[in-house]
């Protein structure tokens, strides 16, 4: 009698909390730090706080220990507890996606990663659009390092990353959307603006505002390598917006191979994009997927979407790419 009473109670039990409290009290653990949580989440801080308390009480436990100094750090009930709160998130996801596919429906979450700098251009067009036409497909993004993206890929938290064709690992694959030649970026009234082209050599006479980005950075700084020259490097940014406002304040030229629609800069200075010559083979841009993702119903509808829509876009910057 007493075995089936403490049954009848776990199962009450299970359906006293939620799979998003179980997403919440995961992420805390991962960040350390309600607030980092919050923000990644866009979930209010006490919403979390309320969440992982709530699971706390239900299972009696003290999950976490509280450091002001510090954030949280999780106990040892805490840490078994993440590692099955892990496997039930990724069991959930797995019926979820089983339900799509059976029923032919494109439905349930969907992570997209990429990098800051698409996430700056790109990728929130392709998702209006998409979510629009795919209601019930809940769709996250997460922008970050390619180092990173890949990391996540292989840790399935995310699904589908929207990247460069560099560095790409053989277990992945690599899907082309379309290529992106390089420019030099200068302000309207550069000595270089009023040219067609422009080769590496003649940017050497200027400073030079870098885009400092890991893979960017690398495929920028092979253009001058390959021409035997050294550029003379006077500002430094991770941020495509600041770049772009240095270089149309007259701080120097960049190098970029993506464009926005407009050739302003954030604060209203125009700016010229010029063809750079003899520069290394344009990059891809593209998706980068585990092996058997398209199987996924709401990745191939993404990876579907994102490359129709590209097509269609008249991007200065994003030329059709022959990705034969």
């Amino acid at each position: 009698m007493d075995q089936v009473r403490d049954l009848a109670h776990t199962r009450l039990m299970v359906l006293r909390f939620t799979l998003r409290q179980l997403e919440y009290f995961v992420t805390v653990g991962e960040q350390g730090s309600i607030v980092q949580a919050s923000a990644q989440m866009n979930v209010s801080s006490p919403s979390i706080s309320a969440a992982i308390s709530h699971l706390e009480g239900e299972f009696g436990l003290p999950l976490f220990v509280r450091k002001h100094a510090h954030g949280l750090s999780l106990t040892q009930a805490g840490r078994q507890f993440m590692v099955q709160a892990r496997k039930v998130l990724i069991e959930a996801d797995s019926l979820n996606r089983l339900a799509g596919a059976i029923s032919g429906n494109v439905q349930g979450p969907l992570s997209v990663g990429c990098l800051l700098t698409f996430a700056q251009v790109l990728l929130p067009a392709i998702r209006r659009e998409f979510q629009y036409k795919h209601g019930d497909v809940q769709v996250s993004q997460i922008e970050c390092d390619q180092e990173t993206l890949i990391e996540k890929l292989r840790r399935a938290e995310i699904d589908v990353a929207l990247t460069y064709d560099l560095e790409v690992p053989s277990d992945l694959e690599f899907i082309p959307l379309r290529s992106l030649p390089l420019y030099a970026v200068v302000a309207a009234d550069h000595p270089l603006a009023n040219r067609t082209s422009v080769a590496v050599e003649a940017l050497v006479d200027y400073p030079m505002v870098l885009l400092d980005l890991p893979i960017s950075r690398t495929y920028f700084m092979q253009a001058f390598e390959r021409a035997g020259v050294t550029p003379n490097i006077a500002e430094r940014t991770r941020d495509m917006a600041v770049m772009r406002s240095l270089v149309a304040n007259g701080f120097g030229f960049s190098v970029a191979n993506i464009r926005p629609h407009s050739d302003l800069s954030p604060d209203g200075r125009e700016l010229c994009f010029i063809p750079l010559e003899g520069t290394p083979r344009p990059l891809l841009l593209g998706f980068v997927v585990p092996d058997g993702a398209r199987n996924v119903l709401s990745v191939d509808a993404f990876i579907d979407h994102a490359s129709q829509t590209i097509s269609k876009w008249d991007y200065p910057g994003l030329p059709l790419a022959d990705c034969d």
